[in-house]
């Protein structure tokens, strides 16, 4: 389903539920929702109300309109958020670091908790430099739908997760005039950069930060500089969610 957010957008939306609170999963730089279909059903079956998965701006079926930010991202998951409902926002990677912003109360909504995975909380300039670089380029295009989905695969580091013939796959580019290219928007790229700590000093809900012990993105001293009781799960990388998505219901389950 398709919901107009503030700044013009449409963002692409999968919902269900009732009552509160209201759970939001937050995919990571690149990716969109589908990351999400190993937690579903028991988000659908064991979640006591309202749950909401988007598109964030920019990415798979959701509209493109720069500029793209932490910041603005959480500020179009506010607009599908009623003022008084409360919520519990879960973020893989870039949707962590969004989960944060949101939680800072800037938004005009109440969130209650946060669980982030996968978050980068060390960036080099360089590495920074490097995104927005990204963000500059053209669109890349391919002849064949196998090559862009091998990209996408990548880009999202979902290579050897899913199948390049899944849904899930497949969502993550579009054909335009017999050619293919990524569904994304490349100027999402541009939204890297801000500290992950100014967030976590905004924030004044809890926080459980985890990773995967072979995710390179982040190491257990990096998450235990903002949160004492911050964890890592042995036998699983970078994409928790899709790895092994009863850990990620069993950290939203344990704050209830």
């Amino acid at each position: 389903m398709s919901h107009s957010v503030p700044g013009g957008v449409d963002l692409w939306v999968e919902e269900g539920g009732k009552g509160g609170p209201t759970l939001v999963l937050l995919h990571g730089l690149g990716a969109n929702a589908d990351v999400w279909q190993g937690l579903k059903p028991m988000v659908r079956d064991r979640w006591p109300g309202r749950w909401l998965i988007p598109d964030l701006r920019g990415h798979g079926r959701s509209g493109h309109r720069a500029p793209y930010s932490y910041a603005g991202h959480a500020a179009d998951i506010a607009g599908l958020i009623g003022q008084h409902e409360e919520a519990v926002v879960v973020g893989h990677s870039m949707g962590g670091v969004v989960a944060m912003a949101l939680a800072t109360g800037w938004f005009g909504v109440r969130v209650r908790r946060v669980v982030a995975f996968g978050i980068k909380i060390r960036w080099t300039d360089d590495e920074v430099a490097k995104l927005h670089q990204l963000a500059r380029a053209p669109v890349r295009w391919f002849d064949s739908r196998a090559e862009a989905v091998d990209r996408y695969l990548k880009v999202s580091g979902l290579i050897g997760l899913i199948g390049p013939d899944s849904p899930a796959a497949l969502s993550g580019i579009k054909e335009e005039g017999g050619r293919f290219r990524l569904a994304s928007d490349p100027a999402i790229n541009a939204a890297a950069g801000p500290a992950v700590s100014d967030f976590v000093a905004a924030m004044h809900v809890p926080l459980h930060l985890a990773a995967g012990a072979k995710d390179p993105m982040v190491t257990l001293d990096d998450m235990r500089a903002f949160r004492a009781d911050a964890e890592v799960l042995e036998g699983v990388g970078h994409n928790l969610q899709v790895e092994r998505p009863e850990l990620v219901w069993r950290m939203i389950e344990r704050g209830q």
